[in-house]
């Protein structure tokens, strides 16, 4: 298997796929494993926990350059995207004990009433290459606590990025057998779905994540999926500093190149502000650096898969041949790398491609609207429900819109955020399940309940 640079389209490395046999192999040492790993103290797996999170810090700089290397994001990016796992795995370690120990619900006279959280056993990680870090930690890190030995299956775009991982976990004492990775493309992720796991937890493409679910239901173990995202923004007509909010929401929607699950994917503004925001926000766009990932200040630099620019590309064309105005890019970059210009479309409708299929790429389109009730409709006319945001100066008005919208998370005066104590879920096609919060450190766990009566 070549490991491809998208932004020089050179191979940087091969590396050898896993074939049924050695798949077979690891998970045997996993389930042998995974009972020794359980009996530890928990105050011991949280030592492991945290020499792997100090450990991302002394070799923050040389895990960012790999990462750019094989998923081409900017490298600042790349050091963002360590600092946000390092915050998220702090917030696991220092609350694993609370949410985990031991949770008595009733106490009456001689009975006890109480709920124990035991680990699943072998959990199947299957993981995405937008944010490998990010997105690994959700699972791996919740999972290792709890006491379960994890299969890691990196992305294929991000596998040089897994077996650093896989390294450090290593060398922060978690012993040998807890934590194996698994390297190939679908076929190694077909061959994972045949095999005897505690439960399966999948970050990636609603289709590939519907294929999963249906595939393991027959094993009736747990199935998550954090799937993608087709997440609206409204800018509604009472808000003051609009260049600031077209600044911040273009930031939402080109972060990462806009390869994120919570990317803002479409634009709905207020007829009165619609002028003024899209000034300020194609200013904002233009005033980006395109360039090599390596480069001091490159904002936008290359997309991952090389197939995404054909995604694009017919995007732009549908909404052209259905009435839309390209305000800036539509096309890829000449040259080497998988690059495309950051795109605006505007007088757009929601029956173009761009504005219901999942983009996954520096591509917005942004549609005027007469009044709330007009976006409200609009926001809720999509098979996705991951996030929604309304920028107003008004809470009331917002959390109104939003509690009518079906999605997981809702924004007020901001986007494209995880918080490690909430919970991270999608509704409809956006997935099923929860990572992160009190949810998320549960969801690698089964409870058993105990009746405990004394003196009989």
């Amino acid at each position: 298997m070549n490991v491809i640079n998208p932004a020089t389209e050179e191979i940087i490395a091969t590396l050898q796929e896993d074939t049924e046999h050695s798949l077979h192999t690891k998970l045997e040492i996993l389930k042998k494993a995974q009972k020794e790993w359980a009996k530890r103290d928990l105050a011991e797996r949280i030592h492991v926990i945290q020499r792997f999170d100090d450990l991302l810090e002394m070799e923050k700089e040389r895990l960012s350059g790999v990462l750019t290397s094989e998923v081409g994001k900017p490298l600042q990016q790349s050091r963002n995207e360590i600092n946000g796992a390092r915050s998220r795995i702090q917030w696991m370690y220092s609350n694993v004990v609370k949410y985990l120990s031991d949770e008595q619900v009733v106490k009456y006279n001689d009975l006890k009433e109480v709920i124990s959280y035991d680990p699943l056993g072998v959990v199947c990680n299957i993981s995405a290459w937008n944010y490998p870090y990010l997105v690994g930690v959700n699972v791996f890190i919740p999972a290792l606590l709890a006491g379960n030995s994890v299969l890691y299956k990196p992305s294929e775009y991000a596998s040089l990025t897994g077996l650093e991982i896989e390294k450090l976990l290593k060398r922060a004492g978690l012993p040998d057998g807890v934590f194996q990775v698994a390297l190939g493309g679908g076929e190694t992720g077909e061959r994972l779905l045949d095999m005897d796991f505690d439960g399966y937890y999948f970050t990636g493409s609603y289709r590939t994540g519907q294929h999963i679910y249906q595939r393991v239901a027959v094993k009736m173990v747990p199935c998550q999926l954090e799937l993608g995202g087709k997440d609206p923004l409204y800018v509604a007509d009472d808000v003051k500093n609009i260049e600031a909010v077209a600044a911040g929401t273009a930031d939402g929607a080109f972060y990462n190149n806009g390869q994120s699950c919570c990317a803002v994917e479409r634009i709905y503004v207020h007829e009165k502000v619609y002028d003024s925001y899209i000034s300020s926000f194609v200013k904002e766009v233009k005033s980006w650096k395109i360039g090599l990932p390596t480069e001091e200040g490159v904002y936008i630099a290359s997309l991952t898969r090389k197939e995404q620019l054909d995604v694009l590309e017919g995007q732009v064309q549908d909404a052209l041949a259905k009435g839309a105005v390209l305000l800036s890019g539509g096309k890829r970059v000449a040259g080497k790398g998988y690059n495309f210009e950051p795109t605006v479309l505007t007088d757009v409708s929601n029956g173009m491609k761009v504005m219901q299929e999942e983009s996954f790429g520096p591509i917005i389109g942004i549609m005027r609207v007469k009044d709330d009730a007009e976006a409200l409709r609009l926001m809720k006319d999509s098979v996705y429900g991951l996030t929604a945001s309304v920028y107003t100066d008004s809470l009331d008005r917002a959390k109104g819109i939003l509690a009518q919208i079906d999605s997981g998370t809702g924004y007020w005066n901001c986007c494209d955020r995880v918080s490690a104590g909430l919970p991270w879920s999608g509704r409809k096609h956006s997935g099923i399940g929860a990572t992160l919060s009190h949810q998320g450190l549960r969801a690698f766990t089964k409870t058993k309940s105990w009746h405990l009566r004394s003196g009989q």
